[in-house]
């Protein structure tokens, strides 16, 4: 059953993916939360590396979850072939945990390399994951400009001044 911005779920999501060897850096609104904003995020975004073994350890980790294509009208499930990872630039899946978007890069920041560059190590209860660092992440959420990027910068900003 998919239980969107369960906090608990989107930890467990962030988890899996690390002690599953995956390459990823967390961006997006979970990002946000993991600098001090405080809203409410429904999905886990990550860049990851693009690769086939990469992609193929992220299907063999998230297996248990039932990942599936959100962006098809039958919600196929996720069925990666190494052509197809030749292929890919993002997956948008819908998983028994949360909603996971992997991205192969990050508007205003660039490609895997770019945003791992970018990125800082922060400790959760469940382990130790990059996440994009602060002005960074500012950055992409003004190249992104949709509306829940410009609330999340408000505060952003806030804690950037803060915290210079």
């Amino acid at each position: 059953m998919l239980l969107p911005g369960n906090v608990n779920n989107l930890a467990i999501m962030l988890a899996t993916l690390a002690n599953g060897g995956v390459e990823f850096v967390l961006v997006g609104g979970y990002a946000a939360v993991a600098h001090g904003v405080t809203m409410v995020t429904q999905d886990v975004d990550v860049c990851c590396r693009f690769t086939k073994g990469n992609l193929l350890r992220l299907q063999a980790v998230l297996a248990p979850f039932h990942p599936r294509h959100r962006m098809t009208p039958d919600k196929l499930p996720l069925d990666l072939t190494e052509e197809l990872c030749s292929r890919l630039k993002n997956l948008c899946l819908e998983t028994d945990l949360c909603v996971l978007d992997c991205l192969g890069e990050v508007k205003g920041v660039g490609g895997f390399a770019e945003v791992l560059d970018h990125s800082i190590e922060v400790e959760y209860p469940q382990g130790t994951f990059r996440v994009l660092d602060l002005i960074t992440l500012i950055q992409a959420k003004e190249a992104m400009d949709r509306p829940h990027d410009r609330l999340a910068l408000a505060q952003l900003r806030a804690i950037r001044e803060r915290n210079p």
